[in-house]
């Protein structure tokens, strides 16, 4: 054990001094400080620091990296803008945390093909700011636009308030360059529509750094509609907002986006921001509609019919495009504002049928009254995608277990009406455990089947994703698959 301790000491010092022979003296960071704001992503209930952090900012500099990393053994994590909220970007604490924060440059808008290249650290925002005056615009739009990097977007195929209609990140993207385990360059997908082959492309959507690190993404651009409105509603219940946006879909309406708040978020955003939410609703729909101005007001006015049937109790369709701005606002700032009600919440991403919504939220409030944990709830209703926030104060003991305990349960919740563990979070260290519950072992086999292709050694990003077959095994064998899985605690409830 001595003698392991001491060889790992001493590669890890030929690691630091060999990096610095590569890199600027700005672009390694090694004391402990210094690393601290590396230690978690935006799931900040786990935190661990990495052996040092390496900022690079020319792909050379990244490729020089992996092929020490290679030749050293040693375990590398990519890292984004950070606000990832499954653990992905969790650092190894015997690896090297490579960010890719200064990679950051629009390499090309060519506004006639309606496609843009751009390095890993670009922010989502700003795509959408240099496409806007050419009249385009990326679609994908997750609620940390502001910051979050088109890299990270690819590396947890992230949505948004429009994925409903504009599909996720896997939609919207053309081609990747990466560097694999050994600093090999690959190039996926090209400008066509079309491409030979097995889609190899959205297999790296979603892969979570543990296939290659990206290092330049090919998107596409798309006309900015002529004319776009928001409707808001607010119901007396839960369940009637949730059949709502069930009949929406039925009736053959596809929104730019449908979102869905209960009580708690309506009542802490209009704390927060004033959004001119109606704070007396059990809960709220926002459904935007676009195209053309005729098409618009004919859509408005179908989703307004199907809402007043459902019994909204209040209805309120966007005079203009700020008014539309600042309803979409109040959503965007919902995690922010969600965040003042207590010390710590915990951010679930699950996703299931739309016509099984309003029974799994009341399932997910039997959950909470049996955890004693507050739960509030907002997210993509439109396509099913479940954002509960738990409520709890991490400095209470053993808070955090019961925590972790409830968010598991609704996850499998998920999976046995049907639906996922993940729906644009991803998967991380977070939801290993329910991962058990949605795959067969000849499933879980498949996957670490790909791993193993793309990086035989295991040292990208290793231990997230993709649970090991003996984990699943250990937590005896959840397999549940569309099945259903009995709570029979809740039925006394």
């Amino acid at each position: 054990m001595v003698a392991q301790l001491s060889s790992s000491v001493s590669r890890g010092r030929e690691l630091l001094r060999r990096l610095a022979e590569i890199l600027p003296a700005e672009a390694l960071i090694s004391d402990r400080e210094g690393m601290r704001p590396y230690e978690c992503d935006g799931l900040t209930a786990y935190r661990r620091l990495p052996l040092c952090v390496v900022l690079p900012d020319t792909v050379e500099q990244v490729r020089a990296v992996l092929r020490l990393c290679r030749e050293l053994e040693t375990v590398v994590v990519t890292r984004g803008a950070g606000t990832g909220l499954s653990g992905g970007a969790l650092p190894h604490a015997e690896g090297v945390l490579l960010g890719l924060s200064r990679l950051n440059r629009i390499l090309e808008l060519d506004v006639r093909a309606r496609l843009a290249r751009v390095q890993p650290g670009v922010s989502n925002l700003a795509l959408s700011e240099a496409a806007a005056p050419h009249g385009l615009f990326y679609a994908p739009d997750p609620s940390s636009q502001v910051i979050c990097s088109i890299g990270g977007n690819v590396a947890e195929n992230s949505g948004g308030v429009h994925c409903l209609k504009y599909g996720l990140t896997v939609h919207n993207i053309q081609a990747l360059k990466l560097l694999d385990c050994d600093g090999e360059t690959l190039e996926l997908g090209r400008g066509a529509l079309d491409q030979a082959g097995y889609d190899l492309l959205a297999l790296l959507c979603g892969s979570e750094g543990m296939l290659g690190v990206i290092v330049e993404i090919t998107v596409r651009l798309l006309p900015r509609p002529a004319c776009s409105r928001v409707l808001l509603a607010g119901f007396g219940h839960v369940g009637d907002a949730a059949r709502a946006v069930a009949d929406v879909i039925g009736a053959g309406i596809i929104p730019a986006g449908l979102e869905m708040m209960d009580q708690g978020c309506i009542q802490a955003v209009e704390a927060y921001m004033q959004a001119g939410y109606p704070t007396e609703a059990a809960a709220l729909l926002l459904c935007e509609i676009d195209g053309e101005e005729e098409e618009v007001e004919s859509g408005l006015q179908h989703v307004a019919d199907i809402f007043r049937k459902r019994r909204a109790t209040s209805l309120r369709t966007a005079r203009d495009a700020a008014e539309s701005a600042r309803m979409w606002a109040g959503r965007k700032a919902a995690f922010p504002a969600v965040g003042r009600l207590a010390p710590d919440y915990y951010c679930l991403d699950g996703t299931i049928p739309r016509h099984r919504l309003g029974a799994v939220l009341e399932r997910i409030a039997e959950l909470s009254r049996l955890y004693d944990l507050r739960v509030v709830n907002v997210f993509h209703a439109g396509d099913g995608n479940l954002h509960p926030l738990v409520l709890y104060d991490n400095q209470r003991p053993g808070e955090l277990q019961r925590v972790e305990e409830l968010g598991k349960r609704i996850l499998e919740l998920c999976v046995a009406e049907g639906g996922t563990v993940t729906g644009e979070h991803g998967v991380g260290v977070e939801k290993l455990d329910p991962m058990c519950s949605q795959f067969s072992p000849v499933e879980l086999a498949q996957l670490h089947a790909v791993k193993q292709a793309f990086d035989p050694a295991g040292r990208l990003n290793p231990g997230k994703a993709v649970p090991l077959l003996r984990r699943c095994v250990e937590l005896g064998g959840m397999h549940v698959h569309g099945g259903r899985v009995p709570f029979p605690e809740l039925e006394r409830l």
